[in-house]
């Protein structure tokens, strides 16, 4: 499965091969998840946040990504829930459990960041942040670049519901969206109707969070964040709008959380839809794989994490000196 192949495919023109591929990383991502929250309660980590159940939005948003570094590439704004879309883009599970136990070869922070707090300079993905959602106020600048730069490289930024209700939503559509200076910036909001503890419909009066961007002439879209299908179709027709038209698009993905917001608030599972089960339903309709096939994967993907964190627990803590190393952007000279 190329990278270039998948980003000129609809949810109609996917292979055999290509939907396996979308449930193998479906399953590392969660099984990686469900790890570090184990990690997380035996004392190989300090807090774990993370995004169980938004494995159908963030895996085929990470297969879609024009992967590189630059402009010319796409750069990503992503929060704490970006697991699976890290790994749609090529990322490894090994890592993540690293950064989790803060050891010196967690390549992310080199050992000083929470759980989750992906960076990779090489694939533009932009230091996650755990401040709320001001990543939706830095996202405009990167897209600013790649419109003076030209070419169809574009930005993403990645936030919750609750989220969206900080200023820095407001900002985001208010500087990508002037006339004349519109930027190439994909707005997405996943809604699992939760801000840590607090209820969607007690801080929100709208079903639909991206209907804000409407005013300021932002195309939106809503679409079911559970369904595999509706989302690769979805972030498909977003983002070719944005490379043609060099213009802003926001989307809402309603997905689910299947966890608490963090190991601070519990990591019990909630009674919600779970997409990665959904989507094994549509395999097994479709003929794609058997039950047999799905659950091979299951045993190959955590046989194969569980080496890896049996690895990782070997791994030395990082010196004090290294306090400086793994800085986005160093200065010349």
């Amino acid at each position: 499965m190329t990278e270039s192949t998948l980003r000129t495919k609809t949810s109609g023109q996917l292979t055999k091969g290509d939907l396996k591929e979308i449930h193998r990383l479906m399953v590392e991502s969660r099984v990686a998840e469900d790890n570090l929250i184990a990690m997380y309660r035996r004392g190989d980590g300090y807090f774990w946040i993370g995004g169980p159940g938004e494995e159908a939005f963030g895996v085929p948003l990470g297969l879609q990504v024009k992967k590189g570094e630059g402009p010319d590439y796409d750069y990503l704004h992503l929060h704490y829930r970006g697991s699976a879309t890290y790994l749609g883009m090529g990322g490894n599970t090994i890592d993540l459990f690293r950064q989790m136990r803060s050891t010196v070869k967690d390549p992310f922070s080199g050992g000083r960041n929470f759980s989750n707090h992906i960076a990779v300079k090489a694939w533009n993905i932009v230091p996650v942040t755990s401040t709320i959602e001001t990543q939706y106020s830095q996202a405009p600048g990167t897209a600013w670049v790649q419109k003076r730069h030209g070419g169809d490289g574009l930005s993403i930024v990645t936030g919750g519901d609750a989220g969206a209700a900080e200023g820095d939503f407001a900002s985001c559509l208010v500087w990508s969206s002037r006339p004349g200076n519109e930027v190439p910036l994909l707005i997405v909001v996943t809604n699992n109707e939760f801000g840590i503890s607090t209820e969607k419909h007690t801080q929100w009066a709208m079903e639909n969070i991206a209907s804000r961007a409407e005013p300021f002439g932002i195309p939106v879209k809503s679409f079911d964040g559970n369904d595999v299908f509706q989302t690769w179709d979805a972030l498909h027709e977003a983002m070719a709008y944005i490379r043609t038209e060099r213009k802003p698009y926001c989307v809402q993905a309603n997905v689910s959380r299947l966890n608490g917001h963090s190991s601070a608030s519990g990591a019990e599972r909630n009674a919600e839809r779970d997409c990665l089960a959904e989507f094994e339903e549509q395999l097994l309709e479709r003929k794609v794989m058997s039950k047999k096939d799905i659950a091979k994967v299951w045993d190959d993907v955590r046989e194969r994490q569980k080496g890896e964190i049996e690895e990782v627990r070997k791994e030395a803590f990082p010196e004090p000196g290294t306090i400086f190393d793994h800085i986005y952007a160093e200065a010349e000279g």
